[in-house]
């Protein structure tokens, strides 16, 4: 039952739609959530945490508090401007369209890096769009870098992407640690992004100048200051070592206390129907690792990863890579998390997956939030098909995928 409750979630999962249920990935997910307390699969004790025991427990809370003071966070710096004035800013320094794709890629990435890559580009997309119309400029090529830049970014921390916050949840990793081994294949990917771009879009993007002309930026010098102080304050106590979960939400309150603006208007862009989803994702995976499914699937997969530990590694890698966009990317994690510890080289375990996960994102439209969430905001201005992204995706998920592992390889034989 736990099985046929997953897979049939998995159906919403995937964007699939079936003709006599009308349900999106939130609703698919609540739905098989209540369907594995309903048929006793998992207890309702076990959903709202009352046992002791954290193996017991099916929402990881400290995964959802993190998430939620990230985009509490984000929302003031959104309402400050913040997002904005930045790309307005980086508009301006460049002064050709291939210029214009380098600087695109890397502030999304950068901003990813520290803030949730799904709320980068909700906030970034728009004001691309607007440049990009002024400039006469295709869309496609920098759309395509707000999303893989994001994604390739997001790499680098464990606040980066969803998927790098249940990592840290699971692995007990610091935060330091972490972005010391995963900063460099960021970088490297990022940069691989952009260089894919500019190669593949070399027809329709122009060398001659122009001049760019992002409309002005009224900011709120007053919150930007206090935003991104405390956001300061708050990466500083996550290399110190501080309860992650609890030090941004801590931080996010702070600035609601400081503000001065009414508190309803940042919770207003709060993405609660995300924070819904992770917690019912986090029901229906409790439930298949309870009733067994994930130690089988793994003994599935075994004999991909048997042997000494580079070929246990590099079969773990492929997995995680395919599975991320069979699966997609977060349930995936969800179901390997259990598995890395008894893996021969546990923490380099960690960061392929985090790696593998994420760089899967580029793969395809469906791939990765962040896609969507870019061409659905551009939706009647550019038309992005499944094959069309794959073109790109493709050699770009590949290359960044192999050059950042064998980046991560080196840094754990040089660094252990």
């Amino acid at each position: 039952m736990a099985l046929a409750i997953f897979l049939f979630t998995y159906i919403f999962i995937a964007g699939a739609r079936l003709p006599f249920v009308k349900l999106d990935r939130p609703g698919g997910a609540l739905l098989g959530a209540t369907l594995m307390v309903v048929v006793g699969v998992v207890t309702p004790a076990e959903v709202f945490g009352h046992s002791a025991d954290r193996a017991q427990q099916a929402i990881d809370m400290d995964t959802i508090v993190l998430l939620l003071g990230m985009m509490l966070l984000a929302a003031y710096l959104s309402q400050a401007k913040f997002f904005r004035a930045t790309g307005a800013k980086a508009l301006r320094v460049a002064h050709t369209p291939r210029v214009l794709l380098v600087a695109v890629t890397f502030v999304s990435a950068v901003l990813s890096a520290f803030l949730v890559n799904d709320t980068v580009c909700l906030f970034l997309t728009p004001l691309v769009l607007v440049v990009v119309e002024d400039a006469r400029l295709p869309p496609a090529p920098y759309l395509l870098a707000v999303c893989m830049g994001s994604n390739s970014g997001s790499v680098a921390t464990f606040t980066g992407n969803p998927q790098n916050m249940l990592i840290q949840g699971a692995s007990g990793l610091g935060y330091a640690r972490f972005a010391g081994y995963m900063a460099l294949p960021a970088l490297i990917s990022t940069a691989i992004v952009a260089i894919a771009l500019l190669y593949l879009f070399r027809k329709e993007l122009p060398s001659a100048r122009f001049d760019t002309h992002p409309p002005p930026v009224d900011v709120d010098r007053k919150l930007l200051g206090l935003a991104l102080g405390v956001l300061l304050g708050v990466v500083v106590a996550f290399f110190a070592g501080l309860p992650m979960s609890w030090s941004a939400l801590a931080g996010g309150v702070l600035v609601m206390s400081l503000s001065g603006h009414d508190s309803r208007d940042a919770l207003e862009r709060v993405d609660w129907v995300l924070l819904l989803f992770f917690a019912s994702l986090f029901v229906v995976v409790h439930g298949v690792n309870k009733a067994g499914w994930a130690e089988e699937i793994r003994l599935v997969f075994a004999p991909l990863m048997a042997g000494p530990p580079w070929r246990e590694t590099l079969g773990f890698a492929f997995l995680t890579l395919v599975a991320s966009n069979l699966f997609s990317n977060v349930p995936f994690v969800m179901l390997a998390r259990a598995w890395v510890p008894a893996m021969q080289q546990p923490e380099l375990a960690w960061h392929v997956l985090a790696l593998g996960s994420t760089l899967a994102g580029n793969l395809t439209l469906v791939g990765s939030v962040a896609n969507l969430i870019v061409f659905e905001a551009a939706r009647g201005k550019v038309r992005m098909t499944f094959f069309d992204y794959l073109r790109v995706g493709v050699p770009v998920t590949l290359v960044s995928f192999v050059v950042g592992l064998g980046v991560l390889l080196a840094e754990h034989a040089f660094f252990p």
